[in-house]
């Protein structure tokens, strides 16, 4: 039996996904598209249901592909009863979506969900009464703890295994039929919504702050600098015994099956790849993603976004390129997914362009693994509000090509919510599951693979591909290599730089100038091939090239600009 979860963004859909799929759950694509899904196999009353959850939308209307995608999803017959999840506390928007499922005569549950937000806001939901007006079953929800979850899955059951699925009379969802939907969805609220007084708490006054003009740029800092010291200070304490591990490894491999022979080489470069990926990704990755994840659920990465569109507005960049601009500090690749929701091509341009220059999770750890580590955490958030600037400025520029006004960013701004320590550990897994299933087989090849070149003396002739750049960053010859495979994955970059130079104690091999060198060009330049492939899909083969060799010029310049100001400075 197939269950699917639909609601619009920020409804709390994907919060109750989390908490009954486990770590069970699949991302896909729908056949022939960019759209993403996830699913997952869930346990109620002894029975297995399958359970679907769709990408957030506002209506069926098919104005963009993941609408489309969604709507053709439902009427596929393979859909058992839909579960639409609704935002108690906003719950207008949320019933014009409802509407559209009714007027597809398929078994719906709705699902008020953050009903503890609502009482907050002083909002009452008559469900009982709004039940018998609908004609489904209207069940209060609190995802986040878990209230209401089981009661909502055995209806959904019930109500599967009694209802015949019709879509004969499926509606027609023409856009005058969007004015009557949004007048009954009014009506609807006025007649079952009742709205008490507001009663302003701490977190009123905490967005006050947050949010504000001025106050919310200084408070950005502080929270960044607090993020990135945490990180810093959990990753270092891991990464320097285990880098002693990774030379005491070495040498003892090196002493047992002798130095210079090529099984020794082949067998320590995949070694230091094994050890290397536990040495110096995840001591950073870990803490990384799962503050990352924290921040996410507890509503402030909205706020971010809120922050970045009111300041990029000032300088030109517009509001619709912040939603993939957040979720490159993720991974580039769905950050430039979600470019397709963007209607004009040269927007998608420009909001793809910018998504490449994001600092992914990948590259952090060479910002902290290389600078912070030597140079402390400080350095690292420069660099940091440095690639901030440098997107916006080249988002001002590239927003230069397009002749007419670009749409800004109507973002709606959640509550702020407690996170679930189960919810935020989920998140991190299945980011750091990428890692050892893509990046760290990637990380011992590529070691392998240098090792090898090294012993047949090929990697001086790899490293003059790359001459151009290091001569005219000033790097050494030997960094053309980790530079080249870093297109890879950005986490080789830095794994192979210690190959490469022939020791991970950078600090005997690189002054600081170098280091700054160096991270700031892998912060921008060629994406990897995964955002490449991303980039292709979405915008076609002419447009991934040129923006490749846009960011090539991009990360020379800024490494030039910040080789010249670490040369004050250090």
């Amino acid at each position: 039996m197939r269950v699917a979860l639909i609601g619009q963004p920020n409804c709390g859909k994907s919060t109750l996904f989390n908490q009954v799929a486990g770590y069970k759950a699949e991302t896909g694509n729908f056949t022939g598209t960019t759209v993403t899904f996830t699913e997952s196999s869930v346990r109620v009353a002894g029975e297995v249901l399958e359970l679907v959850d769709l990408p957030g939308t506002y209506t069926l209307a098919g104005t963009n592909p993941a609408e489309r995608e969604a709507s053709r999803y439902l009427l596929s017959e393979e859909v058992d009863v839909i579960i639409n999840v609704l935002d108690a506390s906003h719950i207008s928007q949320g019933l014009e979506l409802t509407l559209e499922l009714l007027a597809m005569k398929m078994p719906v549950v709705v699902a008020l969900n953050m009903m503890d937000e609502a009482s907050r806001l002083g909002v009452t939901v008559d469900g009982p009464a709004l039940e018998e007006k609908l004609g489904v079953p209207v069940l209060p929800l609190i995802a986040s703890r878990g209230q209401g979850v089981s009661n909502l899955f055995l209806t959904a059951l019930n109500l599967a295994k009694l209802a015949h699925v019709d879509t004969s009379n499926y509606l027609l969802l023409a856009k005058d039929n969007r004015t009557a939907r949004h007048l009954q969805a009014r009506a609807l609220e006025k007649e079952f919504v009742k709205r008490g007084e507001r009663r302003l708490n701490l977190r009123d006054r905490i967005d006050d702050f947050l949010l504000h003009s001025l106050w919310g740029y200084v408070g950005l800092v502080l929270i960044l600098y607090t993020f990135f010291q945490l990180v810093y200070g959990i990753g270092v304490l891991v990464e320097a015994p285990l880098l002693a591990m990774l030379d005491n490894a070495t040498q003892a491999a090196i002493t047992y099956f002798g130095a210079g022979e090529f099984l020794t080489e082949v067998m320590v470069g995949g070694l230091q790849g094994v050890i290397a990926g536990v040495g110096i990704v995840l001591p950073y990755l870990v803490p990384f993603l799962l503050g990352l994840g924290l921040l996410e659920d507890i509503g402030y990465m909205s706020r971010v976004a809120f922050l970045m569109d009111a300041l990029m507005h000032r300088i030109g960049l517009h509001g619709k390129a912040i939603v993939p601009f957040i979720l490159g500090y993720g991974c580039n690749v769905p950050a430039v997914m979600s470019t397709r929701v963007l209607d004009d091509p040269k927007e998608r341009f420009v909001a793809a362009a910018l998504a490449t220059l994001v600092p992914c999770a990948a590259i952090l750890s060479v910002v902290f693994g290389l600078v912070a580590f030597y140079m402390g955490p400080m350095v690292a958030l420069i660099l940091y509000l440095l690639n901030i600037f440098v997107i916006a400025l080249v988002g001002r520029i590239l927003t230069a090509m397009i002749p007419e006004d670009t749409p800004g960013l109507i973002l709606e701004i959640p509550p702020y919510r407690i996170p679930t320590a189960r919810t935020v550990v989920q998140k991190a897994w299945f980011r750091i599951k990428e890692f050892l299933v893509e990046a760290w087989p990637l990380l011992i090849a590529g070691s392998v693979l240098l090792s090898i070149a090294n012993y047949f003396n090929w990697a001086a002739s790899i490293n003059m591909l790359a001459r151009p750049i290091t001569w005219i960053l000033d790097l050494p010859a030997a960094t053309g290599v980790p530079l080249i495979f870093g297109i890879f994955r950005k986490e080789l970059s830095l794994v192979m730089l210690g190959q490469a130079l022939g020791s991970m104690n950078f600090s005997v091999l690189l002054t600081p100038v170098q280091m700054i060198s160096f991270t700031v060009f892998v912060m921008f330049y060629i994406p990897c091939l995964a955002t490449l492939g991303a980039l292709r899909r979405e915008l076609g083969t002419r447009d991934m090239l040129i923006i490749s060799a846009l960011t090539i010029v991009i990360a020379t310049v800024t490494a030039l600009f910040s080789r010249g100001v670490a040369t004050i400075f250090f």
